[in-house]
């Protein structure tokens, strides 16, 4: 094998793998949206772009439940329904006593604050990590047509791949047994 061909070999080869690890990602995105997850991390898509610049529209927001929120943290609140998605916002101020806390939240993007407090239980988490643009992925992924388009298509590609590569292994075992220069080389080592 030439230097080009074998430079060839391990750029194809560092492409595939960085596609499987691409598609199981995004396997674990999909899933982790829709499954619950120990521990109660959640995901969120951003819809909208009140967090902007800091989290942009389109990005998937991982949230983990905190027992204590402060000034400062970013947080996801608010009911997750098909007619409504919950919101990801800064807390800016916060009132009341231990046993009855409630947080004015704001979106960095926009000029004034929410219009009402949130209480502690109404918040999912606190925002961990922000995977920018993704979001649009993860959604689409999400119908399925999508699915089918974005993890489906890919997987059956590899899927398709790896069986020709045992076929054309098969026929190479096959080819070699009935190679007759094979045949004679067998029969000397054997009479060895």
């Amino acid at each position: 094998m030439t230097k080009k061909e074998l430079d060839l070999h391990i750029f194809k080869k560092t492409f595939e793998y960085l596609l499987y690890a691409l598609l199981v990602f995004m396997a674990l995105l999909v899933l982790a949206s829709a499954l619950p997850i120990p521990g109660g991390v959640k995901t969120f898509v951003v819809r909208s772009g009140s967090m902007e610049p800091k989290i942009k529209t389109g990005s998937v927001v991982v949230v983990f439940p905190k027992s204590d929120y402060k000034v400062g943290d970013v947080v996801t609140y608010g009911p997750n329904t098909k007619q409504k998605a919950p919101t990801t916002h800064r807390i800016i101020s916060e009132s009341g006593s231990e046993g009855r806390k409630f947080f004015l939240t704001k979106g960095d993007a926009n000029n004034t604050p929410d219009t009402r407090e949130i209480s502690k239980r109404e918040i999912i988490g606190k925002v961990m990590l922000t995977i920018p643009y993704f979001g649009y992925v993860v959604a689409t992924a999400q119908k399925p047509i999508g699915f089918a388009v974005i993890v489906g298509i890919p997987a059956l590609l590899i899927i398709g791949d790896q069986l020709m590569r045992i076929f054309r292994e098969v026929k190479a075992i096959r080819k070699k047994k009935t190679d007759p220069e094979s045949v004679v080389e067998k029969k000397a080592e054997d009479e060895k």
